[in-house]
């Protein structure tokens, strides 16, 4: 996986080729935000997509790359961030059989952390003010106000991204880079078989094997189990996702 460095060069790289090919087929995204009154929050309330050029049947092209579609990007949703998709197909899974969400936890030997304390939601746009998130992988806290792009990534993006997303209801499958390519496309399936408000990505960080997260909710499993893991995600997606603070409508793939 990249470093922090190897991303930023690319992130850098990419910007100064967006600048010179700067054309009308380049996409702009333009977002509103309202002020809560009093609290000071921003709720988005609009997102405008003017993408260029014609991209293929398999491909989209967004800030002059190609997204494949098997990464399920929305765009609408938020922004890449400069952050790889994943375009793998992902292996199938197969039914649920446990569809209780705290039984299937147990079965697959995942701890539950629920009602998390809420670490904040004030929007930052300096590095330096990224908070120490409590929970690894981070369920809340202050965060960058352009929240990452529903869809499957290859790499793991800044956790001030993500986090914002979270905020808006959505549902995020990590995993350990160091995981088996077979468990890696099990998971990629379980994000393939209902990709809306999703997000999954690699987290070298975290001491579990497989998390799934969202706003204040946290199941962290220490060992890929197979079925049973993927029981367990698919409840805890089924059970938190749209329940985000500040919900967003979810895009469904096309």
């Amino acid at each position: 996986m990249a470093s922090k460095e190897e991303r930023e060069r690319r992130r850098q790289e990419r910007i100064a080729a967006e600048k010179r090919e700067a054309s009308a087929e380049r996409r702009r995204l333009m977002i509103g935000y309202v002020v809560a009154g009093g609290l000071g929050l921003a709720v988005i309330v609009g997102l405008v997509i003017v993408l260029g050029g014609s991209g293929g049947d398999e491909t989209e092209q967004v800030g002059g790359e190609d997204i494949p579609d098997a990464a399920h990007i929305q765009v609408q949703s938020g922004f890449v961030h400069d952050t790889k998709p994943d375009g793998r197909e992902g292996t199938p899974p197969p039914p649920i059989e446990q569809g209780d969400l705290k039984a299937a936890a147990s079965e697959a030997g995942c701890e539950l952390k629920l009602d998390l304390p809420d670490e904040g939601n004030t929007h930052i746009t300096k590095e330096n003010q990224v908070p120490d998130y409590k929970t690894n992988p981070p369920t809340s806290g202050d965060h960058n106000p352009q929240q990452l792009a529903d869809g499957a990534y290859s790499e793991m993006p800044e956790p001030w991204y993500f986090v914002h997303s979270m905020e808006h209801g959505r549902i995020e499958i990590q995993y350990s880079p160091d995981l088996p390519e077979e468990d890696q496309l099990a998971l990629k399936g379980v994000f393939d078989e209902d990709p809306a408000g999703m997000l999954l990505f690699p987290n070298p960080d975290m001491p579990y094997d497989v998390a799934t997260t969202t706003w204040t909710q946290l199941m962290g499993c220490e060992s890929y189990e197979g079925r049973a893991t993927l029981d367990a995600i698919r409840d805890f997606r089924d059970t938190y996702r749209g329940r985000g603070p500040e919900p967003v409508p979810i895009q469904l793939s096309g």
